[in-house]
């Protein structure tokens, strides 16, 4: 394979970006682009929930497979580690190797002892998460191996592009919102019961159709949607987590449907893992439609506070934006959790579908009085 510069393929990246691909599509295309500009053995290019940084879907190259995401969802949301991609998220971004996160001891992290080296013989991980607009679309992860580490350089061409990938996703997620492939959308939700062991204990009898269109051939083990094997491992980490809210996630599934998917676990008797019931049914309006700001009360002012907030903007620059102090920010915020029954930014946040709403914000379309954008 011929290289390529990074500053062309970063050319091509953007220019991939508003061809109008759905994600996946759009996601192979840039990773085999990004590895012409630098070599690595295997990639992982994922999407992800806005509203709560978990993985809803993912395609692989190199020597990865589909057959060990169980046990990579349980090192990502239930053990604790050097680092994870909604930490790394929430903390704003940015390239982290593991070589340089451990201090060049990667047995420091169990995600390397116990996965990623005796399964594949990585030698070195580089991860980004894909924001544009303050929002997390997607999660990039690249590996190397033979002894091989990131350089330098390489985290900073990744970082270079790491918005293009996001734009790139953002617009896949949307492109593929303006229709589907025709087929009716499920009926009923799907219930089921994971056990201790990762399998399907229970089920009912509408979760096979819904599964189907989610990808999803039987209900075995190995054959559950990303979205559920995450799910269930942070549920297990709920469960030994005091205060955790319920996970939960979002996303369109194979037939152009939105759907939102939840994750309990359930007490164990022994005091062992706990079984982890799953349900996933079609997105209700709270779920795919921006805050409807007005049917809260919120004055012009505490309007405008809430649309920064839901672009990811700090206290500090939203105050500066709106010429306010930031303690008159904070006196807003209070306001509106009260109006809209919330306790926090991220419950707040965790309200609205960013799918839908950051593109129009990002795109500067004012709201309209429904709480919806003008001329949508």
């Amino acid at each position: 394979m011929t290289a390529v510069s990074p500053e062309r393929v970063r050319g091509q990246i953007d220019q991939l970006a508003v061809a109008g691909l759905d994600w996946q599509t759009f996601g192979r295309t840039a990773t085999d682009l990004l590895n012409r500009a630098m070599p690595f053995a295997a990639s992982c290019f994922a999407s992800v929930d806005p509203a709560t940084h978990i993985v809803t879907a993912n395609v692989k190259s190199g020597c990865l497979d589909d057959d060990h995401d169980i046990e990579w969802s349980y090192h990502e949301y239930e053990v604790e580690d050097l680092y994870d991609f909604r930490s790394l998220s929430s903390a704003g971004g940015g390239v982290v190797t593991l070589h340089s996160s451990s201090g060049g001891d990667l047995e420091r992290s169990r995600r390397h002892a116990e996965l990623f080296a005796p399964v594949w013989d990585f030698s070195d991980e580089l991860r980004v998460t894909l924001r544009v607009d303050g929002v997390t679309w997607g999660a990039l992860a690249l590996f190397h191996g033979d002894g091989r580490t990131f350089t330098t350089a390489e985290q900073a061409f990744v970082a270079s592009v790491s918005e293009g990938l996001a734009r790139g996703v953002r617009s896949g997620l949307v492109a593929a919102a303006v229709g589907d492939d025709g087929r009716p959308a499920p009926s009923g939700p799907a219930v089921l019961v994971v056990d201790a062991s990762g399998e399907v204990a229970q089920a009912n009898l509408g979760a096979t159709e819904r599964l189907a269109d989610l990808g999803c051939a039987d209900l075995e083990a190995s054959e559950l949607p990303q979205i559920v094997k995450a799910l269930v491992a942070a549920a297990r980490r709920m469960s030994t987590t005091p205060g955790a809210s319920t996970p939960r996630a979002r996303m369109r599934t194979d037939g152009g449907h939105w759907i939102v998917a939840h994750a309990s676990p359930l007490i164990s008797r022994d005091g062992g893992r706990p079984d982890v019931v799953v349900t996933i049914d079609d997105a209700r309006p709270p779920e795919i439609v921006p805050l409807v700001v007005a049917s809260y009360g919120l004055t012009g002012r505490e309007r405008d506070v809430v649309a920064l907030v839901l672009q990811g903007i700090d206290t500090g620059d939203i105050a500066q934006r709106l010429h306010l102090s930031a303690y008159t920010v904070q006196d807003h915020l209070k306001k509106v959790f009260a109006k809209v029954g919330v306790r926090s930014r991220r419950e707040l946040i965790a309200q609205v579908f960013n799918d839908h709403y950051v593109p129009q914000m990002a795109a500067g379309a004012g709201l309209a009085p429904s709480g919806w954008f003008a001329g949508s």
